[in-house]
């Protein structure tokens, strides 16, 4: 973690003299919520849309923060603290530090620049429309099994998220594993410039954010930025890229780093075969590297898994790892973040995926719900809005609405966009009476009470701002004896 003494060299380019003995104290956490302040934190105040992150600088010091970064109205806002401003010079006598800059993010990522370039960990960034979180959890257990290795937390993928993760490298941290999000072109080079990565992997290009970006091309010019930023592969640099993604495929015409191939596809420099997915048992599949093959059995959940394995055992292979480090990272549960498998009403099985949604990530939830449900349970599925899809909206909508009628024997929509998933389920020949397209989560809750009967498997999946954790947790709570009706 970074020190107060680096974090004023970085923000002022000049020696931090007047800090005395407090120029060794490392900051116990980087924060941009007052609210998670703690003794020894660094506060960053930024200006958000809905509020001023200045206004709450007396809250960040009455938790503890030891210091701030902030714009010269902080100023007034907190008059009793000393105030470094950007030549180095202070101002004040007493009270905790706040350093001074034109534009608090900016600074932050200043800071986080010229942290990290004193930082001797190589950095593994992943980017793509559907899959890097979870790709890059399992990245980071495949890698922790020789190095000290550093991930972000959550989806902390953004200019914000991807410095303050940076600001946590150490010089014991060997390896770093990113994630780097984008809403508009420039924004992952833009992220490159300040993680400045050696090995980068691309995950698939989908129509996710299309509302933003317009088209499927520039989705993927936007994705394309990472390997285009990552170095000469005489200088280690390496592009990890899906084979069965046509779109990423053509971005090895575009890096100056090895590439290195994953997928089904036989000519791939990683591929598997014989897949076999066992429910909520995993997956058995055969890794084939040159002329390795390799049998193995993961916790994964789903057939679409293959390739989060493929992904992390490719980085594993290019960082110099051997294949037992990286079935013993694949083995980690922990990659298994974002769905969670639980008991529910009437004892049915709910697959919470509610986090977020895309059309691709939609399939894969069906077919996930498919191979655990089998022939022996109902399959019901709860889908609500998939948001950012631009004129993509009806296509991709649709799509899922097709494969539904093909997995589920019942299907509650939620959301006016969802309406035509709906749509294509009934005439894709579901009938009527198993098809409940409602607006709301409450409504969906009203169904489903009256819906579920024991040993169901119901999926519950869409976008995070239709915030479907709700059902999830209406349909899960415990209920006393003789409280549900039979």
């Amino acid at each position: 973690m970074i020190s107060l003494g680096h974090f004023w060299q970085a923000v002022t380019g000049t020696g931090p003299a007047a800090l005395g003995s407090e120029a060794t104290q490392p900051f116990s956490s980087v924060v941009i919520d007052s609210r998670a302040a703690e003794p020894g934190s660094l506060f960053i105040a930024l200006r958000g849309e809905r509020t001023d992150g200045h206004l709450y600088l007396p809250d960040a010091f009455a938790g503890g923060a030891l210091a701030a970064l902030a714009e010269p109205h902080a100023r007034e806002i907190y008059p009793q603290a000393r105030f470094v401003l950007p030549d180095g010079t202070v101002s004040g006598e007493a009270g905790p530090w706040v350093f001074i800059v034109p534009d608090s993010l900016a600074g932050l990522q200043a800071a986080a620049r010229a942290w990290r370039s004193q930082m001797p960990a190589d950095v593994i960034a992943i980017t793509g429309s559907v899959g890097k979180t979870t790709t890059k959890e399992i990245v980071a257990n495949v890698l922790a099994q020789r190095y000290v290795t550093l991930r972000s937390q959550g989806n902390l993928n953004n200019e914000i998220g991807l410095p303050l993760t940076l600001l946590q490298l150490g010089p014991e941290h060997q390896r770093v594993v990113l994630e780097m999000g984008m809403y508009t072109l420039g924004e992952i080079a833009h992220l490159c410039t300040l993680a400045q990565p050696r090995i980068g992997v691309v995950t698939n290009v989908g129509p996710t954010h299309a509302e933003r970006l317009g088209s499927i091309d520039r989705i993927a010019a936007a994705k394309s930025e990472l390997p285009q930023a990552l170095p000469p592969g005489d200088e280690g640099g390496i592009a990890i890229l899906n084979a069965d993604d046509p779109l990423v495929l053509a971005m090895s015409g575009l890096t100056r780093a090895r590439v290195f191939t994953y997928g089904l596809n036989p000519e791939s420099h990683l591929w598997a075969d014989e897949i076999s997915s066992r429910g909520l048992e995993g997956l058995r599949f055969r890794f084939h590297y040159g002329d390795e093959v390799l049998h193995v059995k993961l916790p994964l959940l789903g057939r679409h898994s293959v390739h989060t394995a493929l992904r992390a055992a490719a980085v594993g292979l290019a960082d110099g790892l051997n294949w037992t480090e990286i079935v013993e990272g694949l083995q980690d549960v922990r990659g298994q973040l974002r769905l969670v498998v639980t008991r529910g009403l009437r004892d049915a099985t709910l697959i919470d995926d509610t986090y977020n949604a895309s059309p691709d990530s939609m399939l894969a939830a069906l077919n996930l719900l498919e191979e655990i449900a089998n022939t022996t349970h109902r399959a019901i599925a709860v889908l609500g809005d998939m948001y950012e899809l631009g004129a993509y909206e009806e296509v991709g909508h649709r799509r899922v609405g097709g494969r539904a009628a093909q997995v589920v024997s019942k299907l509650v929509t939620v959301g006016p966009r969802a309406h035509l998933i709906a749509e294509e389920a009934l005439a894709s020949g579901m009938h009527s009476a198993d098809v409940h397209p409602v607006e709301h989560n409450s409504d969906a809750i009203a169904v489903l009470q009256g819906l579920i009967r024991e040993g169901d498997v119901i999926l519950v999946k869409g976008s995070r701002a239709g915030g479907m954790e709700k059902i999830v947790d209406a349909l899960a709570r415990p209920r006393t004896p003789g409280a549900e009706s039979k």
